[in-house]
């Protein structure tokens, strides 16, 4: 069940916000950084032959949908509606990474390994909102996800459809669902690895496609999701290259940002620049902490609806959808 403090949410005092923040800028070897003991050997984290590529869903691939999970306590102002950023005390300069895991009905999509060694190098906590779909494909890897202390998940719906048109009761399936997926990894993880304590707050949700209605927006929050965007946007799917990447996140940052890229193979070049937006944010003072940690840290900045980097601007995808869903509810006008 979500964390009963959404409804009265208890701050962080500054010095535990520092703590953390300096927690986050310790470097490599630190105890957090290390896998839970006796858990996985570090040749376990290495990457597979064509793991971090996409590819097309054979019938092998097939997982099936679980039960929904019970939803949580509605969630209500402050953190009610799209959180983009959070506003933090004075002085306090704070980020938090977020990675995208998301795949679609007819893919299995990639891990890219080596963004989870550079965090996990440099002890950078992280919160990666993943699919359901994506967690039940890549089960190894969704166990050491989950039971790394430096990496909370969040939820991406279950299979990356368009919320904005849909049905509301397709809303729900797809959020709760996927909070099953995730709890799941969770006991996964805790039952190879009996050592580890799985990241645990609030109930964090991502739309596909960074889209949604107000319908779908409220159906969200009235499940118990915290609604999570971004206010930086890192470019990586387009094929912009590392230098690129790193010049948008430093362009766009600021205190209580929330930065967005992938880690499902659709981000090109994230590997590369990682280290770098890791090594230029800590020169300018910057220290992370994940979605859950951040928002206690001072007060969520919030929209009514969601977008990229505009109002407006999903509309692309928006038509897509309408355009497919057409064509399956009026096949004869499909071209």
């Amino acid at each position: 069940m979500v964390d009963r403090s959404v409804r009265v949410r208890a701050r962080f005092p500054l010095a535990a916000a520092l703590g953390v923040m300096l927690a986050g800028s310790i470097g490599v070897g630190s105890a957090l950084a290390d896998p839970p003991a006796g858990c996985w050997a570090p040749a376990d984290y290495s990457l597979a032959p064509g793991e971090r590529t996409p590819r097309r869903a054979t019938a092998a691939d097939h997982v099936s949908v679980p039960n929904a999970a019970a939803p949580g306590l509605p969630v209500l102002p402050p953190y009610a509606g799209v959180v983009r950023r959070v506003k933090l005390p004075d002085g306090v300069k704070l980020v938090a990474l977020t990675f995208d895991l998301c795949e679609t009905g007819g893919q299995v999509a990639g891990y890219d390994g080596p963004i989870f060694d550079a965090l996990r190098r440099a002890n950078v906590p992280a919160t990666f909102f993943a699919g359901g779909k994506w967690l039940e494909t890549h089960p190894t890897r969704a166990k050491q996800i989950a039971a790394d202390p430096l990496f909370q998940i969040g939820n991406h719906s279950w299979d990356h459809a368009n919320l904005h048109i849909d049905d509301l009761g397709k809303v729900r399936r797809e959020i709760l669902t996927t909070e099953t997926a995730i709890a799941d990894a969770k006991v996964a993880a805790v039952a190879q690895c009996p050592a580890a304590t799985p990241v645990s707050h609030d109930r964090l949700f991502r739309f596909p496609y960074g889209t949604c209605s107000q319908a779908a927006l409220d159906s969200a929050n009235a499940v118990g999701e915290i609604v999570i965007q971004w206010d930086v946007v890192s470019g990586d799917p387009a094929d912009i290259g590392a230098a690129a990447i790193v010049a948008n996140v430093m362009r766009q940052v600021k205190p209580g940002s929330i930065i967005v890229m992938h880690a499902n193979g659709n981000g090109k070049h994230t590997r590369e620049a990682l280290p770098l937006v890791i090594e230029k944010l800590r020169a300018a003072g910057y220290g992370f902490m994940t979605v859950s940690d951040l928002l206690h840290a001072g007060t969520p900045v919030t929209v009514p609806s969601c977008y990229i980097e505009h109002p407006g601007d999903t509309a692309v995808y928006d038509r897509k959808a309408a355009q497919k869903t057409s064509a399956v509810s009026h096949p004869g006008n499909a071209l």
